[in-house]
Order: C-alpha cells, then structure tokens, then sequence
C-alpha cells in the first residue's frame, strides 16, 4: 500500500497492516485487511472517506463485526473499525418525542439500554442485537415486531469525495432487514449520524421489559460465535422453520455448524473457514429450494475475498 498514504491514515487513526479480521467478527472468520484503522468520530470519518476517494483506494466501513462474513483472504484497500459514538440530546420535538443524534459508530444494544434505563421509550428491543446504529440503519435492524424505522428520523452521510447531507428516514427505502443501502442505491455513501425520536416511559417498565426480552432470547438463541441470523424470514415460515424441515437442523460442514437450538444460526464451533459457513447457506437455500419451491433470502452480508 502507498507509503503517503498510509502516513495520511496514522494521522486520522490507529493504523495496523495486514490485521486479520477474524479479531474483529462475530464469526471469528476472515483473511487480512490491507490496512485496518480505528475511527473514533464522524469528523475524522469523513475525512477518511475522502482521503481513501483521492487515493482511489477501496474503503470498507467495519461496525461491530457482526451479520457479516469475511472471505478468507480478507478485505483489500482500507477497513475502518467505526468507534464513532457520541450521543446528542434529548432534544424536544412537537410530537412529543425526545431527539437523539447519534453517531454512526455507537453499539445499538448500549444504546437501547442507557436509554431505556433513563426513561426513553422505542428501542427496548434492541438491547440484545450487536451491531452499530449505522449497521442497524442499513438494514433496518429490528426484532419482536419492532425496527428501527418505528423511531428513525434521519441519518447525516458522506458521499465518496467528503461532501455531506442529509436524508429523512422516508428517502431510505426501510423494509424488512432492507434499505436503499442494501439495494445499493446509496453506493459510495458513508452514514456519519442518525437522529431517533423515542417517547417517554417508565424506566422500571422499560429495563423490565428488556430483561424478559433477553430471557426470551437466551431461551431461544444459541451461545458461540456467529452473525446471527442466517437468512431472512420468509411471509410464509420463519427461515429457522425451513431448514429445519429440510433436516439440517445440526448439520456440519468443516467446524462450521447449522445450530441444533435454532437452524437459522451458523455456529463457527472451532476453525471454521468462511468457504465452509458458504457451503452450508448454499446447502440451505437449495433443499429448501427443492422441498418447499422457496428461495432463502441471505441476511448475512457476504464481504471480501476467498470464499
């Protein structure tokens, strides 16, 4: 990688060359980054964005490692770990909502919880899901009926050559673990920031709430290493549901494992190689393409090389 541009990395961040990504995933899979470097603020974010623009390099944004999967050879170009996680508000709006403004960076599950515990009422379902604001933006994270775009107002983004704007949640294209950044309409763009409007509530009502929330989890969720769900719920069944049916339920591929407590988990129970997590989506989506003339719809992002 260029010399210059690597002394212009160490000046927005820590800089660490040919870092294994394997230390940064839930999964526990993935090859080398070229470079790997730490971002602790929107502001030295778009700079990066930028930067990487003018020196027509690949720049990959890396939130919490989680609902990805890193080919074995790893990421080219720059990968920013985002530690962007300032949080602005509350601020009143005339609806009755509290405002947030919360850098893209900032874990969801943290945030859910401080402010539930403080009274602050829309994200008590999202104290258990890893993951970044931003992460949960692009994919519109959501569990128990609930999703991000129940509270999202808008985001603040970057654009390839560090020029910034806004967008209100309704230009986003939400849907069900989707968005315009999935359907890659938005390529190239950065997400800085996300403002969030939450209502008042009970703060004892609301860390119960949470608390029967990670009950029913830790009850229906497997431990170990993973990206969480596998694949998209269909209208019909729930993925997990599927594979189940189509006897996968336990199924080995190398050390990679389909979850006997929920099929729709890919568990690294050892050494797993990302080829084998593949192998076994593959596997999945064509017996269950077979029996049941469904075609499972990946929610697990698929990034990098050597698969």
């Amino acid at each position: 990688m260029d010399e210059k541009l690597i002394a212009a990395l160490r000046r927005i961040g820590e800089v660490r060359l040919d870092e294994p990504l394997s230390r940064h995933t839930t999964f526990g899979i993935g090859g080398p980054a070229d470079a790997f470097v730490t971002v602790d603020s929107a502001r030295r974010l778009r700079r990066l964005v930028a930067l990487c623009h003018r020196h027509d390099t690949p720049l990959f944004i890396l939130g919490a490692g989680s609902n990805i999967l890193v080919g074995e050879l790893g990421i080219r170009g720059v990968t920013a770990e985002n530690r962007a996680r300032q949080v602005q508000g509350p601020k009143a709006s005339s609806n009755g909502r509290s405002v947030f403004r919360i850098e893209s960076g900032m874990p969801l599950a943290k945030l859910a919880r401080d402010l539930s515990a403080k009274g602050f009422s829309g994200l008590e379902w999202a104290g258990g899901i890893p993951g970044t604001i931003g992460g949960a933006v692009v994919y519109n994270a959501g569990a128990y009926e609930c999703s991000l775009a129940d509270v999202l107002k808008r985001v603040g983004m970057v654009d390839a050559r560090g020029r910034g704007h806004i967008l209100s949640a309704a230009d986003l294209g939400l849907g069900y673990r989707e968005s315009a950044f999935t359907r890659r309409l938005f390529a190239g763009q950065v997400i800085l920031w996300a403002e969030i409007g939450l209502f008042p509530g009970d703060p004892d009502d609301l860390v119960r709430q949470m608390r029967e929330f990670d009950r029913s989890r830790s009850e229906s969720q497997p431990r170990g290493r993973s990206a969480g769900s596998i694949f998209k719920n269909t209208r019909e069944y729930p993925a997990w549901w599927l594979i189940d049916q189509v006897g996968l339920r336990g199924y080995r591929i190398g050390d990679a494992e389909i979850s006997e407590k929920h099929p729709n988990f890919i568990l690294n129970v050892g050494k797993a190689r990302a080829s084998d997590v593949k192998a076994l989506m593959e596997l999945a989506q064509e017996r269950v393409l077979a029996e049941f003339a469904v075609k499972l719809q990946p929610e697990v992002a698929l990034v990098g090389e050597g698969f």
